[in-house]
């Protein structure tokens, strides 16, 4: 080995990295470990969050807010107007509120309870095809589950009922 360094020609290795190059490697490691997972973390909240936040419209304001809202999913009440017309796994008919219409075609069994003159909560979008409103999910008062969440909201659909 020369004074000026490792002597390349004689295949000395050359020196180790000093401490502080390990350290500062580590370091750098562990900040792209703690980045990766808080970045995990933040995406994770994101969908949860924008997955709980299905927005609630009555049948009337949903028609006056139908631009904006599009063809985001978002929660209809209104009270089913008349008999729905069921054709195999789909539902069609038509909610009301404050005089209001929306026509509506499910997906799925609606429930039990589901009929003429029910106070209902709908889980779906306006289509771009049609102008009715789609949904798969319909929640009824009988449900413990419709007591708890959406009850005010259905009494007050009983009160301003259309004449």
């Amino acid at each position: 080995m020369s004074a000026e360094g490792p002597d390349i020609h004689r295949g000395d290795p050359a020196p180790p990295a000093s401490p502080g190059r390990r350290f500062q490697r580590g370091r750098l490691r562990l900040g792209l470990l703690i980045a990766v997972v808080c970045g995990s973390l933040v995406f994770l909240v994101l969908q949860g969050l924008g997955n709980a936040t299905t927005y609630f419209r009555n049948a009337d304001e949903a028609l006056a807010d139908r631009d904006d809202l599009g063809t985001r999913r978002f929660r209809l009440q209104g009270t089913v107007m008349a008999e729905p017309d069921q054709r195999g796994d789909t539902t069609v008919f038509t909610v009301v509120y404050h005089c209001a219409e929306v026509r509506v075609i499910h997906r799925g069994d609606p429930p039990e309870l589901f009929r003429k003159g029910i106070p209902v909560v709908l889980e779906g979008a306006f289509s771009k095809s049609d102008d009715a409103f789609h949904s798969d999910v319909i929640r009824v008062r009988h449900t413990s589950e419709y007591r708890t969440k959406d009850a005010d909201r259905l009494e007050l659909a009983e009160k301003e009922a259309c004449p």
